[in-house]
């Protein structure tokens, strides 16, 4: 029997300090991982670590590159945990990965077929990245998507409103975090 499983992505204390415009943020993901809970579905949290040193990270990438040398996103961060607001609770899965898409380097996909999991319920940060990734790549792995606008954060609004309003509704079913809920 297929199911669905709702998936929060990089929110983790280091980037949701980054986005302290939405006071509603947190309160509204919790609201979606109590009616995920509530309906028996897979709770994946997604986050962004390497080891110690970034073996795993080309300096070369624009975007983890410069966390060579330091202990950003490794074990020994304080700012890699999964925000406490939303934390995991026994039998949620975390998931690893190693670049914007929560699929890349993950187990993601494994697990999820192993679970028969088919329908994603996508929230994270930032729209404009893990989100969009993310979107991409379960809509090529035939994954059923639905992505939550109000419970993405994007450092541009604009960016956020275009990929929620034209981009992510041609692989995904757009919704509110209350008229998921609801």
């Amino acid at each position: 029997m297929a199911k669905t499983a709702l998936l929060l992505m990089d929110v983790q204390r280091a980037i949701v300090s980054r986005f302290d415009s939405d006071p509603d943020y947190l309160p509204r993901l919790r609201q979606a991982v109590d009616h995920a809970r509530a309906g028996d579905m897979l709770v994946g949290y997604v986050v962004v670590g390497f080891r110690p040193g970034h073996p795993e990270v080309n300096p070369a990438n624009a975007i983890f590159g410069r966390m060579i040398g330091t202990d950003a996103f490794t074990p020994a961060d304080p700012g890699a945990e999964i925000h406490p607001d939303i934390a995991p609770a026994p039998g949620d899965l975390v998931f690893t990965k190693k670049r914007v898409s929560a699929f890349a380097g993950s187990d993601l996909d494994q697990v999820l077929r192993s679970s028969d999991v088919d329908s994603l319920v996508l929230t994270g940060i930032a729209t404009s990245g893990v989100v969009l990734s993310t979107v991409r790549q379960a809509f090529d792995l035939d994954y059923r998507l639905t992505v939550l606008s109000d419970g993405c954060l994007d450092s541009d609004p604009e960016v956020h409103r275009v990929l929620t309003t034209a981009v992510f509704p041609r692989q995904a079913d757009v919704l509110t975090v209350a008229d998921w809920t609801s």
